[in-house]
């Protein structure tokens, strides 16, 4: 998508003002050339087209750093995976996988700036609404009013939880009206709120495109911010009536797809669990069209046998593979004993694809193998996991790959794209919201208002479609290429902690390398003492990686703000977070 620019340039104002503008060095302007005006923008054609592109920043654009996936800042920082690959390799991300963020850096300065962006997009939609052509109806600009607060909502929500204090800046500032001037010092909660609640009630249950916010995207999205600020309550009754009549802008009833891998198949996208994702498509034109921000997450090395064929990053973690035992009865191991000698998973870790090796044999989830790729088991439709010549680097990243959003050899040259330097860009949509999200947020929810039971019965619900034995991953001759063994909690929960532990660990596993566990955490006010344990287990396993390092808290919740932006603004505007 390509950046429209408007008379007043709102939307490139904005992003330069965040990304290092000088009111100083106005000099140094040129006219942009073919520069649409105010008037051409503000028509119906005009202002969809400004309202794509706001769409158009959620996968960061060609900067995988400011992409809704979150697969470094929520799925690494979380635990999820290690950076992987060499230590050398975009070694500018092993300082966030270490907690040891700088505020130079460059990957946190692209996503604040990303975010930004898509903020600018935003303010430029919801201005043009308001200097609209006679052919926007009421009802156009209550429908783009709302498509454009939902997303400046989700943008905010992801600066929010991303640096805690950054400014708000919303469509009445511009260059030379108080954007330099607007603090990074304001609760912006119930500004991001404000954006969502008039969404809800502006937006309508379908649409003509399966990929726009409708009503009830808005609805799963405001109680996720009502869960954030722990508003339990409010966050109740909007998931109780999300869960009786919340549908997909292409009018699904939200449910879970029976098999717990197609809600990761390009041939399946917007589907009934769908509530909100990432749209994407293969072979446009234009590979930031698919999931550019996925780019270097394929097994190493792989030739005509593999997706991807590079770069081995984001590779799963050793603790979040232990993570799916399960004991004789199908139950996880709460008690956090699935790190301990003769419950880890048996890997391969130190052996050459050519040395004789055995998978383990014990009882495990079967979301395992729709999430991690391990050593002699099927990958998708291609051949078994050879280990080690799929692995750049075994000792830095250890013996895994990712695998839940992996394209299969049958999406070859129609739901992936060849393109460009790599294969691995896809049609696959990258889910923001999920429904199984959903569940497992109400359940939190539940537990809080004091309703365990039903709590028990919306995780029982994610469990069941994970113990579907059709989902499970077979071998070539039919049989289960692990020993699966699932259940769902058959007595109630003993106690609202007792509650609290099996739903947070459920989230754990349902919806591992998608971006939500260390956001989770830190709402949790937990992630010290579990990042830390983290820390002390994988860093025994991947020294060079991870060892000595530690999570610091009332610090590493939040990433610094960027040292450029109070270079710019000052520091009387913005205000560097606590311990930077």
């Amino acid at each position: 998508m390509n950046k429209i620019v408007s008379k007043g340039g709102l939307a490139l104002l904005v992003a330069m003002m965040l990304i290092g503008y000088s009111c100083k060095e106005n000099f140094l302007e040129i006219p942009a050339t073919g520069q649409l005006d105010e008037a051409q923008l503000s028509t119906k054609k005009g202002i969809e087209g400004v309202l794509v592109s706001v769409y158009g920043q959620l996968n960061g654009r060609a900067n995988r750093m400011a992409s809704a996936s979150n697969w470094v800042w929520g799925s690494i920082r979380g635990g999820d995976a290690n950076k992987g690959t060499d230590p050398g390799d975009f070694s500018d991300i092993n300082p966030i996988q270490r907690f040891e963020y700088q505020t130079t850096q460059g990957v946190i300065l692209d996503k604040w700036k990303g975010n930004y962006e898509g903020v600018a997009r935003a303010n430029l939609v919801i201005k043009l609404i308001g200097i609209a052509q006679p052919d926007v109806t009421e009802d156009d600009k209550k429908r783009i009013g709302g498509e454009a607060r939902f997303l400046r909502g989700h943008y905010y929500f992801e600066l929010k939880r991303g640096f805690n204090n950054v400014p708000f800046v919303d469509e009445t500032k511009d260059y030379g009206t108080g954007i330099e001037a607007v603090p990074n010092t304001v609760d912006i909660w119930p500004l991001i709120e404000a954006d969502m609640k008039y969404a809800y009630e502006n937006l309508p249950e379908t649409q003509g495109a399966a990929g726009r916010a409708n009503k009830w995207a808005a609805a799963a999205y405001l109680a996720k911010i009502y869960m954030y600020q722990k508003k339990f309550a409010e966050a109740k009754a909007l998931y109780d009536l999300i869960i009786a009549n919340g549908k997909t802008t292409n009018g699904k009833k939200y449910a879970l797809v029976p098999k717990f891998q197609d809600a990761f198949k390009a041939s399946n996208d917007n589907n009934s669990e769908s509530v909100f994702a990432i749209q994407a498509a293969a072979n446009t034109g234009s590979v930031n069209n698919a999931n550019p921000e996925f780019d270097l997450n394929w097994p190493y090395n792989t030739g005509p046998n593999g997706p991807g064929n590079c770069c081995s990053f984001f590779q799963p973690s050793f603790e979040l593979g232990n993570s799916f035992r399960t004991d004789a009865t199908g139950l996880p191991l709460l008690d956090g004993s699935y790190n301990t000698a003769g419950k880890e998973l048996k890997t391969d870790m130190g052996l050459k694809s050519s040395d004789p090796f055995t998978p383990d044999a014990g009882p495990v989830d079967p979301r395992l193998d729709h999430s991690i790729g391990r050593r002699g088991l099927p990958f998708l439709d291609w051949i078994d996991h050879p280990g080690n010549d799929w692995i750049r680097n075994q000792p830095n990243a250890g013996p895994y790959t990712p695998k839940k959003y992996a394209y299969y050899k049958s999406d070859i040259g129609s739901l992936q794209d060849n393109s460009s330097w790599t294969p691995g860009y896809t049609a696959i949509n990258v889910n923001i919201i999920r429904y199984a999200d959903v569940l497992l947020m109400a359940a939190e929810a539940e537990i809080e208002v004091g309703t365990l039971e039903k709590a028990r019965d919306y995780v029982n619900l994610v469990r069941a479609r994970a113990a579907n034995p059709e989902s499970f991953v077979k071998r070539a001759n039919g049989a289960n290429a692990a020993n699966y063994v699932i259940t769902t909690y058959k007595t109630p929960f003993a106690s609202k902690d007792a509650a609290r532990t099996a739903v947070r660990f459920e989230r754990k596993l349902e919806l591992s390398g998608e971006g939500h566990r260390f956001f989770d955490l830190v709402r949790w006010e937990i992630a010290e003492s579990v990042l830390n344990a983290y820390l002390t287990y994988e860093g025994k396993k991947l020294s060079g990686a991870l060892g000595g390092t530690k999570f610091t808290p009332k610090k590493n919740e939040f990433l610094p703000v960027p040292q450029e932006q109070i270079d710019l603004l000052g520091k009387d505007v913005l205000v560097q977070n606590p311990g930077y």
